[in-house]
């Protein structure tokens, strides 16, 4: 049972490291090919950073084309921003007119009630100044009239006593 653990070991071993045998060799390259390949490789460098180059020529232009536009734009919202302020404070004014005639015909109309409530008071004065001095006429005269139907009642004799 030794000999079959230790070939078992064995074969696992050796189809383990089976992918190891199927590499092959590469060709051999002389130096000419590597320095021809090389100078491929940097000529190819060279025309890649000649068109990237070319290509942040083309970013750095459209960029200033871009500010020359949002330029533009800021300078025609600064305008709109202005006419719409201007157009704001004429409102106001015309506004603030309108506030300025509304107090004064509230002004007006405050005098001409206060001017009436004066009157009325007057005129309510008056009346009860009046009512006062009738009442005491009034007061006066039952008084005088009570004397004098004493006065009579003692003058003339009783009824059945003539």
């Amino acid at each position: 049972m030794s000999k079959t653990f230790i070939l078992l070991f064995f074969s696992i071993a050796i189809l383990s490291y089976a992918p190891a045998f199927a590499v092959e060799v590469a060709p051999r390259i002389s130096d000419k090919e590597i320095i021809a390949g090389l100078s491929d490789i940097r000529g190819d460098i060279k025309g890649m950073k000649a068109e990237i180059n070319g290509i942040r020529l083309e970013i750095k232009n459209l960029e200033e084309k871009q500010n020359i536009k949002i330029d533009g734009l800021r300078a025609e919202l600064r305008a709109e921003m202005n006419g719409l302020r201007a157009e704001i404070n004429g409102l106001r004014s015309e506004m603030n007119a309108r506030f300025d005639d509304i107090r004064w015909m509230f002004s007006i109309f405050i005098t001409i009630a206060l001017v009436m409530l004066g009157f009325v008071l007057r005129l309510q004065w008056q009346m009860h100044k009046e009512q006062a001095q009738m009442q005491t006429s009034l007061e006066t005269q039952q008084d005088e009239i009570s004397f004098l139907k004493n006065l009579i009642e003692k003058l003339l004799p009783q009824r059945g006593v003539l």
